[in-house]
């Protein structure tokens, strides 16, 4: 991932105003370490930090067109730019980098051209020829980016927040899936997937038709000409990644220059479930396995930057970003700049634990569609800031928009949850891996039960963080809560002291709106009472609220590997080391 800024129409074109917008760039370099760039034309600005994934020595931005009177800076991978690059045999390219495209695609086909665009992508593009702007983000939202308007009539538009919320009167998210133009004036949508209706799809399940579609969801994203590896928990999701890596890493460029053996991680407490159950499957792949562990104190002395990164103050964001910021800086210490990862795939089948209590097919495919529309504000942006915050770019191919097509137009009643027939969560994902001629995953692993990523780390983390905000937060500060945060009052001690340490960071009330609204939204708590008024009852916005179905799985020849416990309580040693690395061997790259 790269940092992006662009200041457009400032009536400022000082030496002042040059410096300001370098400075403010600068609050983004951890997006981009590797290089910077800034274009002037006028009053508008198009600054740039650069972290090299595909031709690390010419792609260097901003990039142009022939005659560079089309400028744009641009944060993302193209996943079919060569193909792109066929339909137009009368321009002529500079670099290798796959998002030069975008330039001479809107040169040939003008605003229209963005659903030609297969990956991720966050640009702003000037078109100097008309002194005219347009800026867009992808799909789903996998990359992060605000607008902003400042005083003087300028509109801001950058990566992350803190790039913007000083100079700016007001500023907010940048919809996924729309097109910022100054021509139009506004917004307008060109993501229009059939399945954002929520119209109820009727076409049959086949599993051959997702497992095939996923995997050249995978295949696309090892376009790199940088180490890589993939994030591995042992749940089935990052499984499903990293095995369906393995079998198609042969023969690509990525294995002519780093090798053929895959490099996997993961994070956890002493002794917690994912670390167990990533061993496990790393060891039945043949990856290079990398095993990282931290305590609960490494984390809560975290706490602060990964607030400032991720900027938001949910809880259970901030409780999965922890140790995903934590694992990010090792992975980074090894020479790895890019990792595969498992996002999204809960949200696009019913995953989560509370889908077992959906009365029909109707309602879940509703929430399924709802939780993919809000996941820029949860799992991408933890997975994008989380990593970006140490120059790390994941890619998740859940989330690929060929896929979800697919995956959402089969009929919601194969996504259903029905244990009398042994289909538990995500049963469409797993038959369609369930290859008893050439497995893919050993049975367990396949029908392993959903593990909250911030449980899986290990039980003690939630309830060491619990424990912390408790020593910070007091009774009376709890009862003026609603006095002093009127804007989603903060209802747990835990998400107070979150709501302290990003005010302090970002004070301004546009970005406290960022955020989104009410207790437990990440989880869908709401529509978890809605369906089971017995949910109500717990407010803790994590798989925890879900212990009456966290249990067996479906198989009774293959039970889950890891199944619900009891809290073995906080356990923190401050004695240990930042990041012990067990049985992490140095990343050696093959030529």
């Amino acid at each position: 991932m790269c940092g992006i800024l662009a200041v457009l129409g400032c009536s400022d074109e000082s030496q002042a105003k040059r410096v300001r917008v370098l400075e403010l760039s600068r609050r983004l370099k951890h997006r981009g370490p590797d290089w910077s760039g800034l274009h002037q034309y006028g009053d508008c600005y198009l600054a740039h930090q650069r972290l090299a994934i595909v031709d690390p020595a010419s792609g260097d931005q901003p990039l142009y067109n022939e005659d560079k009177s089309i400028v744009v800076t641009v944060n993302g991978e193209i996943y079919n730019h060569e193909e792109l690059r066929k339909l137009l045999p009368n321009h002529k390219f500079r670099t290798g980098s796959d998002c030069e495209v975008i330039a001479h695609l809107y040169e040939e086909y003008g605003e229209g051209f963005i659903d030609m665009l297969d990956g991720i992508f966050s640009f702003v593009l000037l078109d100097t020829r008309e002194n005219s702007y347009i800026a867009a983000r992808d799909a789903i939202g996998i990359t992060p980016l605000y607008i902003g308007w400042g005083l003087d009539g300028s509109v801001w538009i950058s990566s992350e927040m803190k790039g913007l919320h000083d100079d700016c009167e007001h500023f907010e998210v940048f919809l996924p899936g729309h097109l910022y133009s100054s021509k139009g004036g506004g917004y307008k949508r060109w993501y229009n997937p059939p399945w954002f209706s929520e119209a109820i799809p009727s076409t049959p399940y086949d599993p051959i038709v997702l497992r095939e579609t996923f995997e050249k969801a995978v295949i696309k994203r090892l376009m790199t000409d940088v180490p890589f590896g993939v994030l591995l928990s042992g749940g089935l999701d990052s499984s499903l990644v990293a095995a369906v890596t393995c079998r198609h890493l042969a023969g690509t460029k990525a294995a002519e220059q780093w090798g053929t053996q895959l490099h996997s991680f993961c994070v956890g407490l002493e002794s917690s479930p994912d670390l167990k159950a990533a061993r496990e499957v790393a060891d039945y792949l043949g990856t290079l396995h990398h095993e990282f562990h931290f305590t609960v104190q490494d984390g809560i002395d975290a706490i602060e930057d990964v607030i400032y990164h991720i900027e938001t103050y949910d809880v259970t964001t901030i409780r999965a970003s922890t140790p995903m910021f934590l694992m990010s800086r090792k992975i980074k210490a090894l020479g790895v700049k890019m990792v595969i990862s498992g996002e999204g795939s809960d949200e696009i089948f019913g995953g989560y634990l509370y889908f077992h209590k959906a009365p029909n097919k109707e309602e879940l495919h509703m929430e399924t569609c709802r939780k993919i529309k809000a996941l820029h504000q949860y799992d991408c942006l933890r997975a994008n800031k989380a990593t970006s915050a140490w120059g790390l770019e994941a890619r998740v191919p859940f989330l690929d928009k060929e896929f979800i097509n697919v995956a959402m137009s089969i009929d919601p009643e194969s996504k259903m949850i029905k244990p009398d027939l042994c289909r538990i969560e995500k049963w469409v994902l797993r038959k369609a891996f369930d290859d008893e001629a050439n497995p893919y995953l050993p049975k367990h692993i396949l029908y392993r039960q959903k593990e909250q990523f911030s449980d899986g780390v290990g039980y003690s983390w939630i309830d060491g963080l619990k424990a912390h905000a408790a020593d910070h937060v007091s009774n009376k500060m709890m009862q003026n809560a609603k006095n002093i945060y009127p804007h989603n009052t903060p209802t747990t001690k835990e998400a107070y002291y979150y709501r302290m340490i990003f005010e302090r960071f970002f004070p301004q009330n546009s970005a406290r709106l960022t955020v989104p609204g009410g207790p437990s939204v990440a989880c869908s708590t709401a529509m978890a009472i809605e369906w089971d008024a017995q949910w109500a009852k717990n407010l803790d916005p994590s798989g925890r609220a879900a212990l009456g179905v966290h249990v067996s799985a479906c198989d009774p020849t293959a039970p889950p590997l890891i199944a619900a416990g009891t809290n073995p309580g906080v356990l923190i040693n401050k004695k240990q080391s930042m990041m012990e690395v067990k049985k992490a061997p140095e990343l050696t790259i093959n030529s």
